[in-house]
């Protein structure tokens, strides 16, 4: 029950963010955007090449995670910015309960279509504080998300994921979200 409250005390500071907070709010929406936009070039030139969605879908399963660990190692030592979802594709993209609950709170909004895309979470975590962003399922996600998937497809997923959760979406539903982390830089001097 503790859990719980820790949570839900966390999930309210987004609401009534300092001017600090503000700031690292600001900073995690840079990072997302970087993780988010990588990923977004290759994904569309993957499609252009192939309009099915397979060359997107051998991408997906060979590079993505690749070029987020590249971007992650750009970063200073106290950022990492990853991917996670409620119904995930590949088990290192794993959520944990802050991020099921933030993902749960976007998906209310959803379906009470209050939601908007710029709708951005803060959720302070100890000494870490996480910036979140919903990804939102477009019609090209369907070709490998949605419930009518090609066989080709179909195959790959399950050849490289035997365990997808990843199908079933339909357009403008929740597909997961970008997360931020930015953990507090200890003052050497002070210690």
């Amino acid at each position: 029950m503790k859990l719980k409250t820790v949570l839900l005390s966390a999930l309210l500071v987004s609401s009534t963010l300092t001017a600090d907070e503000a700031s690292i709010k600001k900073e995690g929406v840079g990072y997302i955007k970087i993780l988010g936009k990588a990923l977004k070039t290759q994904m569309k030139e993957q499609m252009k090449m192939d309009k099915t969605g397979l060359g997107a879908m051998g991408f997906c399963s060979s590079s993505a995670e690749v070029i987020s660990n590249d971007i992650n190692k750009e970063l200073p030592e106290n950022i990492l910015v990853r991917r996670t979802a409620l119904k995930i594709r590949n088990d290192n993209n794993q959520p944990d309960e802050i991020d099921e609950k933030v993902m749960n709170e976007y998906q209310a909004s959803i379906d009470a279509k209050t939601f908007k895309p710029t709708d951005i979470k803060v959720v302070v975590d100890g000494n870490t504080t996480r910036v979140y962003k919903a990804l939102v399922t477009e019609k090209v996600c369907l070709k490998c998300h949605g419930t009518n998937i090609i066989a080709p497809i179909a195959k790959e997923i399950k050849t490289h994921y035997p365990e997808d959760r990843a199908i079933g979406f339909t357009e403008g539903s929740l597909r997961g979200v970008i997360v931020a982390e930015i953990s507090k830089v200890e003052d050497k001097e002070n210690n």
